[in-house]
């Protein structure tokens, strides 16, 4: 059992956070709703783009990691005056970085597409929506960092409002632009994206607002970064970077072996991965309470207690997730109906989904063990094992079962639901053997 003082400590950050997340992936859910009354076709695109989407804004992601593992363990060390002083060097280095991304990757849209799709609708629809996103890539790498920034202070509740104020924003403007509303455009899943992009920068203007006028005793946007504090922040981000980059390129080569099967099957994978990154959404946001927790705890050199809130928030998180395996587990066709309308796409996501009510169990200790190495500065490890977990294992099966031997989008999914577990195991064991508790950040 958690005692009631340390479960009150990990909600404290985690409620905020899991209620914006859950906000902004109902609004993915949405937005997958809205692009599915267009056709197959149309939610195959966004599916498929919005990953190479993800992959682009990887890199960019992954500072959010650096950026709460070193503030968090300032705050530890009773250093509160200079603990912005990360958020600070990696928004510099996303503004620097992002805006020749963009420009580069919005140029070779339409190839980057065609190599990962045959269908030229799926390819033209898919490249529309693409440069649409692509433009935000800023905007998203700038909110994660403000994200972990503010859960290192414990300061999250400015997450969930910027981040409930930014959805609905981003509905009203799927609204008008998909399907011409209201006098706009009509641009169907072009409309889509963009609506998304645009939602992306109000957010980051209302962090920076928010930051500004509650935040400023911890040095945010009181001097420029210091070259130490750059390279710090480089050095902890740069495996998580790296491990979000692999982590979202091979996502999209899945998204490319299920596109062999057929089109079908690519816009069920869709859903499917809507679907899964809704019902995680607690274990990612207990995660990040947990690295918070044990990153302050460092900082205030306890290492037992910090590798004890690991295990409290682990806990939590697990049995949190079974309120949302159970839907999933007994009334799968219902969750589907919402998306497809027809009754053989339904067949085809039914078990898949069952499979996910399972693995998302399992990916409760996965993903909350992961933050909290994270949170010690143990970057570079998680890189590490999530890279050999998904590109030395389950890519190479995932192909091998799917397109090769024919054995269709529920073998694969079950394939993805082992790795899964490995990759858990694998973290409980570098979390107990405590090499995470020497790390100097």
């Amino acid at each position: 059992m958690v005692s009631r003082e340390r479960s009150s400590q990990i909600f404290q950050i985690a409620l905020p956070i899991i209620g914006g997340m859950m906000s902004q992936n109902i609004l993915n859910l949405v937005d997958a709703a809205m692009v599915g009354r267009l056709g197959k076709t149309e939610l195959a695109a966004v599916g498929l783009a919005s990953f190479i989407n993800f992959v682009a804004a990887s890199v960019f992601m992954g500072f959010s990691s650096g950026v709460q593992a070193i503030v968090a363990r300032r705050i530890g060390e009773g250093k509160p005056s200079i603990a912005a002083n990360p958020l600070n060097g990696a928004l510099l280095l996303i503004f620097v970085a992002s805006i020749p991304t963009s420009f580069l990757l919005i140029s070779f849209s339409h190839e980057i597409m065609s190599l990962l799709n045959d269908d030229p609708l799926v390819i033209s629809e898919g490249a529309r929506y693409l440069d649409a996103r692509l433009i935000g890539i800023m905007a998203i790498g700038m909110n994660f960092s403000f994200r972990g920034y503010l859960s290192a202070i414990k300061m999250t509740q400015f997450y969930f409002k910027t981040i409930v104020t930014m959805h609905v924003i981003n509905v009203f403007l799927n609204y008008v632009l998909i399907f011409g509303n209201w006098g706009f455009p009509k641009l169907g899943a072009e409309g889509a994206g963009l609506g998304t992009s645009i939602s992306l920068y109000c957010g980051t203007l209302m962090y920076l607002w928010l930051t500004i006028r509650h935040t400023k005793h911890f040095g945010f946007g009181a001097h420029l970064p210091k070259m130490e504090t750059i390279k710090q922040v480089l050095k902890i981000s740069f495996p998580s970077s790296m491990q979000q980059l692999f982590f979202a390129i091979g996502f999209t080569l899945l998204f490319w072996i299920v596109g062999k099967i057929g089109t079908a099957e690519l816009a069920a994978a869709h859903i499917l991965t809507t679907l899964t990154l809704v019902a995680i959404l607690p274990s990612i946001a207990f995660g990040m309470s947990s690295a918070t927790l044990v990153g302050q705890a460092l900082g205030r050199n306890e290492p037992d207690d910090a590798y004890q809130w690991a295990w409290d928030t682990s806990k939590i998180a697990a049995f949190s997730i079974c309120l949302f395996s159970a839907p999933m587990l007994f009334v799968p066709e219902l969750l589907l109906s919402i998306f497809f309308h027809e009754a053989d796409a339904i067949e085809i996501a039914k078990l898949p989904l069952q499979l996910v009510g399972i693995a998302i169990i399992i990916d409760a200790y996965n993903l909350v063990l992961m933050s909290s190495l994270q949170g010690a500065g143990a970057t570079k490890i998680t890189m590490i094992v999530s890279i050999v977990c998904q590109w030395l294992i389950f890519l190479p099966l995932a192909w091998i079962i799917g397109p090769y031997m024919g054995m269709g989008l529920t073998a694969i999914w079950l394939i993805q639901g082992l790795y899964r577990l490995f990759q858990a195991f694998w973290f409980i064991a570098l979390w107990r053997k405590k090499d995470w508790a020497k790390i100097k950040v």
